[in-house]
């Protein structure tokens, strides 16, 4: 009985001398307050986020606690550059990667398009939209293609509308020639309200892709650890909510 008691208390001994593994920090997931990927809202009638479930599924795999967060973009941008928000699902934009890692693939895709109708004339690239009349919606700076839209010398004017449904009134209406709309909210906005002869044409294919802050401790492990989940999951039938 001796042995085997001397034996327990040598095991917890040893037990007790290992070093706890901690548990990882909680994660902050920053993204946008304004939705690329629908028009519909939740019960407190913030834009629905389908990238919250990659999110989900993401984390709960790599066993780190998260919460998600929507910012405006220009205060995410902020935090992440702060490393205050430590993670997003975003475009690979270069202002990223001082503060960031950004995963090699994407996560997911979406399209910028350009809608017009009746016998307005067809839009085949973004030069096409000089000194045209262009609708946009609020919140969006739809990324690589601001540059264009802001610099004077391309003479775009722009009206700003409060939500899709009303940039797709004002098209209706004749008042612009041309409406710049995410594929996503838009195809919703189109099946909810049809808008008669109405065309369209992608000006720019998104990536979306994984953000890491380079504060979280061993972001680069992390990173890679986050990266070869992503590549297992069914990313597509997450984002449908099935």
């Amino acid at each position: 009985m001796a042995l085997h008691r001397i034996a327990a208390a040598l095991g917890l001994a040893l037990m007790l001398a290992r070093p706890a593994v901690a548990a990882p920090p909680e994660i902050e997931y920053a993204y946008p307050d304004q939705s690329v990927w629908t028009a519909e809202v939740d019960a407190q009638g913030a834009p629905l986020n389908p990238l919250l479930r990659v999110a989900k599924a993401l984390f709960a795999e790599a066993g780190i606690p998260w919460h998600g967060t929507p910012y405006p973009a220009s205060r995410m941008f902020a935090l992440l550059r702060a490393g205050t928000a430590q993670f997003s699902m975003l475009v690979a934009a270069p202002a990223l990667r001082e503060c960031c890692l950004v995963s090699r693939d994407p996560v997911a895709h979406t399209e910028v398009k350009v809608y017009w109708t009746g016998t307005t004339p067809p839009v085949r690239r973004l030069q096409d939209l000089a000194g045209k009349s262009l609708i946009v919606v609020r919140g969006y700076s739809y990324g690589e293609l601001a540059g264009f839209l802001a610099d004077e010398k391309n003479a775009v004017a722009r009206s700003t509308v409060d939500s899709h449904r009303a940039g797709f009134q004002m098209l209706e209406h004749g008042r612009a020639d041309y409406l710049l709309d995410y594929a996503g909210p838009a195809a919703e906005m189109l099946t909810a309200y049809p808008v008669a002869n109405i065309r369209s044409a992608t000006l720019a294919d998104i990536d979306v892709h994984l953000v890491l802050s380079r504060t979280y401790p061993d972001a680069e492990a992390v990173m890679t650890k986050l990266e070869a989940i992503a590549a297992r999951l069914d990313k597509d039938h997450i984002l449908r909510g099935q």
